[in-house]
C-alpha cells in the first residue's frame, strides 16, 4: 500500500488526505505546530493516518505533498525527500506571503521555487487550482460526460504521470501544461484559476493566460 506524506494539514492537505484515505491511501500528515495538534484530524480520517512532524511525514511518503504557504517554503525538509515526487499546491498570495520580486516579475514560478529548494525531489504542480472543498465532492469516474479537469506540470514525465493517476483516482481529467516553467498558466487570478472545466476547457483556459497579471 502507497504511503503519502503530506507537509501542511490546512484546507488542501487535509482534503488531500481525506480523499487518501477513502481511496485505501496509507497517509502521514504533519504541520508546524505539532503533531499533537493534529489529533482531532487523525481520528476523523481513522486507521490509515497518523501525525507527524514534517521531517517524518516526508521520510515515511512514498511520496509527498506540499501545502504550506508559500512564505514557509524554506521550512520544507530537504534531506527526506531526496528522490521523492514532490506534488506542489501553492499559490503566490502576495497579501499572505509578501512580495516576492521574481514572481511578481513573471521570472519564477512557486513550483520552481519549490523545484530549487528541493534539487534531489521531483516537483510535479499539482491541486492548485480547485477549491479545497471540491477535491472531495467534484470528483466522477473515468469516462463521465464534462468530467472536470486539473493541469499539472512537472520536469520529470515520471512525476506528471504520477498526478495523473492520482487525479484519475480522485475524479479527476489531467491537462498537462509541459516543465515546471510553464506552471504559472494555472496559478492565482488566471483563466483556469478556481472554475470548473472539462479538458477541452481547461486546455484553452491554460492558453489564455498571461505571464504577469
Amino acid at each position: 500500500m502507497t504511503t503519502i506524506g503530506i507537509i501542511g494539514a490546512g484546507h488542501i492537505g487535509g482534503q488531500i488526505a481525506r480523499k487518501a484515505v477513502e481511496l485505501g491511501y496509507d497517509v502521514v500528515i504533519s504541520n508546524s505546530r505539532g503533531p499533537e495538534t493534529l489529533a482531532d484530524l487523525v481520528a476523523e480520517l481513522g486507521p490509515r493516518a497518523r501525525a507527524a512532524t514534517p521531517a517524518e511525514a516526508a521520510a515515511a511518503g512514498d511520496f509527498a505533498v506540499v501545502a504550506v504557504p508559500l512564505r514557509s517554503l524554506p521550512d520544507v525538509p530537504v534531506e527526506p525527500l531526496a528522490g521523492k515526487i514532490v506534488l506542489d499546491t501553492n499559490n503566490y498570495y502576495w497579501e499572505r506571503d509578501g512580495h516576492i520580486p521574481a514572481l511578481d516579475a513573471g521570472e519564477a514560478t512557486t513550483s520552481g521555487l519549490l523545484q530549487e529548494h528541493l534539487p534531489q525531489s521531483k516537483v510535479a504542480k499539482a491541486f492548485n487550482h480547485i477549491m479545497s472543498s471540491q477535491i472531495t465532492t467534484d470528483g466522477t469516474p473515468a469516462g463521465t460526460p464534462n468530467r472536470r479537469a486539473l493541469a499539472t506540470a512537472s520536469d520529470f514525465p515520471e512525476a506528471a504521470e504520477l498526478v495523473a493517476r492520482l487525479y484519475d483516482e480522485f475524479g479527476f481529467d489531467t491537462v498537462n501544461m509541459g516543465p515546471v516553467s510553464e506552471s504559472w498558466r494555472a496559478e492565482r487570478d488566471r483563466p483556469a484559476y478556481v472554475i470548473r472545466q472539462n479538458a477541452a476547457e481547461l486546455t484553452e483556459n491554460l492558453a489564455k493566460a498571461s505571464r504577469t497579471i
